[in-house]
């Protein structure tokens, strides 16, 4: 064979070993697509991990953000013994774990985790400090048991889960709510349980981790060619409430002293935008850190959770919906039987004496049981249902918080019975949630219109989309009918039950109630829940604000008029200190 035909061989032997290097890698590739599990020589990386989206205020406080958490270890072998004293002292100034801990772990032989909980900042100091340590041969080859050479390595860090922090420690609780660790994809990450953090789980969660794949080499590095890929990580979304973390703050500040001054289980109280249902504030006493649980009890949303019969704060409802179907006239006259009215073997009574040639709207201005009482019976059993049902009364209010309960009210059979139509006009023998009632009052300063409460304000992506959410509304009452019953909540206030709910230089109307609380046996219970739901309007402005006083133990101060309508007051001048009075420039 001469010398040419040996190169034309040579040349085609060549071509033949490139041809099935790249009909192997294809292969590889097709296995990996196929098979991702058993390709032996494909490797994948997590590079960086994505995080779980924050959580914002509508003043730009992040209430709940995410930090990725990185796994810092080494190989005891590779440490040079001569110089283990100054490994130990330069990790411990660069991590700022003690060196009497790092001493201790090194006593273990073999490739140990240093640490779990090394935040990114420290991640990459260390980064750099293993190339140091590696160029000044702090690290060495050693031989193995078996005889084979290993080469020297340095200081490894990977990411090993993301933790989460709220910077405000128990603020917005429970409305914010809280995550729990769980594993995914090999790694420890927060999943919401409670609250907001469970409600926009999805939109928050972290969407892809950045990772390196391709075919490995033999010491287990992923070879940088065409056939590698890359994805860059992708976050979860940010997500943005209507409420301001001053003004929140400051109510719950409101609430606590007067959760010191009674005796009470628990006061919440929540602040709407009627036109919007745009949530303000949302507060309770009952608050709890989500780093730190030790009352399950807090746990709850009672404000979405705590169905309760409402009392007296029902009244208003009942009102409009008679004077919606113009079954009644406010300034006429009725009699008021001198406060007592017997209905079959059940004697109603009124806490104060009429006053003599009372009209229908004093009714509602005195909180007349016995008015309450006659008033209803103008409604058939369906109407008096269809008004509560229009009104949100039972209803899911639709806000974006998570085990929303919807309470109970009578069905139209028995709401045709004078029994059941007689409790449910003046607040007992059905249940409602707080939300429900402060979306009920919402209707009066809406044109009659019932909105749905919420508190994101909007979602952002990764990518800077924005989403902002739609909710439904409907008709609960005329507009006329709402603005009449403005006026009657407005005299309430100025000169019936809610007058410690007044302040100088405002517009405000309202209705206090208070129901005493139902054994769980049967029967009630010593206990009251006092409430005040109403409305402030100034420089142009109203919002719709609502309190709840769950559990009251006192003997004397348990009405909604000496609970509830106090603080109230309060949260109102706190909104006025804060500018959400004044008319825009």
């Amino acid at each position: 064979m001469d010398g040419k035909s040996k190169q034309v061989i040579k040349v085609f032997l060549v071509f033949l070993v490139f041809c099935l290097a790249a009909l192997f890698l294809s292969f590889l590739m097709m296995e990996k697509i196929l098979n991702p599990s058993r390709t032996p020589f494909w490797k994948t990386k997590k590079i960086e991990a994505a995080a779980r989206g924050s959580i914002y205020s509508n003043d730009d406080f992040n209430l709940a953000s995410s930090q990725i958490l990185y796994k810092v270890s080494v190989n005891t072998f590779s440490i040079s013994p001569e110089k283990r004293e100054l490994f130990v002292n330069l990790f411990s100034i660069y991590s700022g774990i003690d060196a009497q801990e790092i001493v201790a772990k090194l006593k273990q032989k073999g490739y140990i985790v240093l640490s779990y909980n090394i935040p990114a900042n420290i991640a990459t100091n260390l980064k750099q400090l293993g190339s140091k340590l590696l160029a000044y041969d702090v690290f060495r080859e050693y031989q193995d048991s078996s005889g084979r050479i290993v080469q020297k390595m340095g200081i490894d860090v990977e990411v090993s889960g993301i933790n989460r922090s709220y910077a405000y420690v128990d603020v917005l609780e429970p409305i914010l709510g809280y995550t729990q660790k769980r594993e995914y994809k090999g790694m420890t990450i927060p999943d919401g349980i409670k609250g907001l953090e469970k409600y926009y789980n999805e939109e928050l969660f972290p969407r892809q981790n950045g990772i390196e794949s391709g075919v490995k080499d033999i010491r287990s590095n992923i070879i940088r060619n065409k056939a590698a890929i890359l994805k860059d990580r992708i976050d979860g979304s940010d997500i943005y409430l209507h409420i301001n973390l001053s003004f929140q703050r400051r109510v719950e500040v409101v609430l606590d002293s007067f959760y010191e001054k009674y005796q009470v289980d628990e006061i919440v109280a929540g602040v709407m935008d009627p036109q919007t249902g745009a949530i303000l504030a949302l507060a309770s006493t009952n608050r709890f850190d989500p780093k730190n649980i030790i009352s399950h009890s807090a746990l709850n949303a009672a404000v979405t959770e705590k169905p309760f019969e409402p009392g007296s704060t029902i009244k208003p409802i009942v009102f409009s919906i008679l004077l919606d179907k113009k079954l009644i006239n406010p300034l006429e006259s009725i009699d008021l039987n001198k406060g007592y009215y017997q209905l079959g073997k059940y004697t109603i009574k009124d806490d104060t004496f009429p006053a003599k040639n009372s009209v229908t709207q004093d009714v509602l201005i005195r909180s007349s049981n016995v008015g309450m009482v006659k008033l209803a019976k103008k409604l058939s059993g369906q109407e008096f249902y269809d008004g509560f049902k229009r009104f949100g009364i039972s209803e899911f209010s639709g806000i974006d918080l998570p085990y929303e309960r919807n309470g109970i009210i009578p069905s139209a059979k028995k709401l045709s019975g004078e029994i059941y139509k007689a409790s449910a006009s003046y607040g007992y023998g059905l249940t409602t949630t707080f939300i429900q009632l402060l979306r009920a009052y919402g209707v009066f300063c809406n044109d009659g219109v019932l909105v749905t409460p919420h508190l994101v304000k909007k979602v952002v992506s990764p990518t800077g989309e924005i989403y902002r959410p739609q909710f439904k509304q409907q008709q609960a009452i005329s507009a006329p009918t709402a603005r009449k019953m403005q006026e009657i909540l407005i005299k309430t206030v100025e000169e019936g039950t809610g007058r410690k709910a007044r302040v100088d230089g405002l517009v405000i109307g309202g209705k206090t109630g208070t129901a005493r609380i139902v054994k769980k046996g049967g029967g009630y219970d010593n206990l009251y829940n006092g409430s005040f739901f109403g409305f402030v309007k100034g420089g142009g402005k109203t919002y719709v604000i609502g309190i709840v006083a769950f559990g009251t133990h006192g003997k004397e101060d348990y009405y909604g008029s000496q609970t509830a309508a106090p603080v109230f007051k309060e949260i109102v001048q706190v909104m006025q200190k804060q500018n959400f009075l004044q008319g825009s420039k």
